[in-house]
């Protein structure tokens, strides 16, 4: 992803790549970033990530581990730097700890970057509301056999805009998993159902299912580019915004009034 996001940044109109980090004890530690990322040379070495407060940035695009993530966030806000967090699986104390940075400095905290994804927020909105009550909802899906999360984060705030549409706290009827004799399906709970497998990018499915029908509202991500895509945008959009906990649907316009 981190290749990802400098081949992005590189492509994108009024962004210029100002450092790259890893962890410190990273291979790459000290080698051009551009090279290391297929593009050539760009003259910004791979630098470790405890020296992140001597690097020349203005926001910080970061994908990595949600206990790296906070202390990342404590250090921009120390510094005043704006913020792009790409990061899932983080524990609710976790993201209370970005958030608090939200009072210091612009962060966008999202997750998942893509366009579509976040068009899909906006349009399950709508499919809520309109469907009611009377339709069971099931949310599947599947990545790449190495993601350690599940279900991913992008599921996840699928179910809270469905609870949240619905007057429902995921915490409380959410069922991550069925086996055995179950019994017959509670009107009131959401299903969540995880394939981990292959190389598989990132596909999420919200199935309606009613009397008679069934509405499936879908996104299938085919590249990484296109979570690279959405984290430039958003950065382009937070340079120089005011202290706040932003959002991808801030970020493109779709949060309702």
């Amino acid at each position: 992803m981190g290749r990802t996001l400098i081949e992005a940044c590189q492509a994108e109109p009024g962004c210029l790549l100002g450092a790259a980090f890893e962890r410190p004890d990273h291979p790459q530690i000290g080698q051009d970033a551009g090279i290391q990322a297929g593009l050539g040379a760009v003259d910004v070495p791979v630098s470790k990530a405890d020296d992140i407060a001597k690097l020349a940035f203005d926001v910080l695009v970061e994908f990595t581990s949600p206990q790296a993530t906070v202390a990342h966030a404590q250090l921009c806000a120390t510094l005043g730097r704006a913020l792009v967090i790409g990061t899932t699986g983080l524990s609710p104390e976790q993201k209370d700890a970005v958030g608090c940075c939200g009072d210091t400095i612009p962060v966008v905290l999202a997750p998942n970057m893509s366009i579509g994804v976040n068009l899909c927020f906006a349009l399950l909105r709508q499919a809520t509301r309109a469907l009611g009550e009377g339709y069971d909802v099931e949310i599947i899906e599947a990545h790449h056999r190495h993601k350690v999360d599940a279900p991913s984060g992008t599921a996840l705030r699928l179910g809270e805009i469905v609870a949240e549409e619905r007057g429902l706290s995921l915490e409380t009827h959410a069922v991550y998993g069925r086996e055995g004799i179950t019994g017959a399906r509670s009107d009131d709970t959401i299903g969540f159902a995880t394939v981990r497998g292959g190389d598989i990018v990132g596909d999420h499915t919200v199935l309606f299912a009613g009397p008679g029908e069934r509405i499936e509202i879908s996104h299938r991500a085919s590249s990484r580019m296109t979570f690279a895509r959405g984290a430039m945008r958003a950065a382009r959009w937070i340079a120089g915004r005011p202290p706040g906990l932003y959002d991808m649907q801030d970020v493109l316009g779709l949060k309702e009034t």
